[in-house]
């Protein structure tokens, strides 16, 4: 990069955040708080800075279950963009990318970009970028060459998508980042999509993950899509919700989730039927290694001889 290339674009970031388009630019807010709150200097030239090995094995500690459930659609986003001259990283809630794959071929310029495992890539550190300005933004986006802040990050393309935990919480970011400057348009969209659907792989497995023991429920959304998934423990309350299927069920994303009877939250005898076959099958078989009695079938349930009255009632199951 010549010199002249880190003024121009500098000068444009600040031209831009002079004359008030923040207000009606995402793109160009962001240049804001990275100029304005975290007083960054858009022709910057310190590479990003990067953990120990020490802390980045700290940081890969935090979120061993996000690591654990990432893996699968790690690998398959980078078998399907790996060879266009993408990496694959995955990020914590602070902005440092703890795992990422990526061409042996192509590592030693991700390296010297600072695209690699342990640097810190949060707003406050690199300014307006797909990782940073995902984690603050919480939404997919696509932060293209000169679109980022730094004028030594201009070379890159960078796509991100933000993932939730298991409690609706902001946990990370999946991102794919390209080296290549003949990405075409069409290309970009086709990474967004895969990002999407890897992204939304990863919140599955690691809802799956922790509520391993419960009935998993798919909810849908209004357009007919798959709005989320439910988790339903053995007296039938939904104890856990992803946070598409929080939107899709009108519940607060943020807020701690208070058990629910899954038939009011889902409605609908259909969903009351999907959600209650498995327990009716439990309860007949409790029944018929009893001989019919009660009192035995609800001690081996571990419920009361009413909770079991009200289940065989609900179940229209004779005894």
């Amino acid at each position: 990069m010549n010199g002249s290339m880190p003024r121009h674009h500098a000068a444009r970031v600040e031209a831009a955040i002079a004359s008030g388009q923040a207000a009606r630019s995402a793109l160009v807010a962001s240049w804001r708080r990275s100029s304005r709150l975290h007083h960054l200097d858009p022709g910057g030239r310190t590479s990003p800075m990067r953990l120990t090995e020490a802390e980045l094995l700290q940081a890969r500690e935090r979120i061993a279950p996000l690591l654990a459930a990432a893996q699968g659609a790690m690998d398959r986003l980078y078998q399907a963009v790996g060879a266009s001259g993408c990496c694959v990283l995955l990020a914590d809630g602070e902005g440092v990318p703890v795992d990422r794959r990526g061409t042996p071929a192509d590592d030693a310029t991700f390296q010297s970009w600072g695209l690699w495992t342990g640097a810190l890539w949060s707003e406050e550190h690199e300014g307006t970028n797909g990782i940073g300005t995902c984690l603050v933004e919480q939404r997919p986006l696509t932060i293209d060459r000169d679109q980022h802040f730094f004028a030594r990050n201009t070379l890159l393309s960078c796509t991100a998508v933000p993932i939730y935990d298991h409690e609706a919480a902001l946990a990370g970011v999946l991102d794919v980042s390209s080296c290549r400057a003949d990405r075409t348009d069409a290309f970009a969209s086709l990474i967004a999509l895969a990002a999407g659907e890897a992204a939304r792989r990863i919140e599955a497995d690691l809802f799956r993950r922790a509520f391993a023991h419960a009935r998993i429920v798919l909810t849908q959304a209004a357009d007919g899509q798959c709005g989320g998934l439910v988790a339903v423990d053995a007296d039938d309350l939904v104890i856990g919700a992803t946070r598409s299927a929080r939107a899709a069920l009108g519940l607060a994303p943020s807020r701690a989730l208070q058990p629910v009877p899954a038939a009011d939250l889902l409605g609908g005898d259909a969903a009351r039927d999907h959600l209650a076959g498995g327990q009716r099958a439990v309860v007949q078989r409790a029944l018929l290694r009893a001989g019919g009695n009660v009192s035995a079938a609800a001690k081996a349930l571990g419920v009361s001889r009413a909770t079991l009255h009200r289940k065989l009632k609900r179940f229209e199951l004779n005894h």
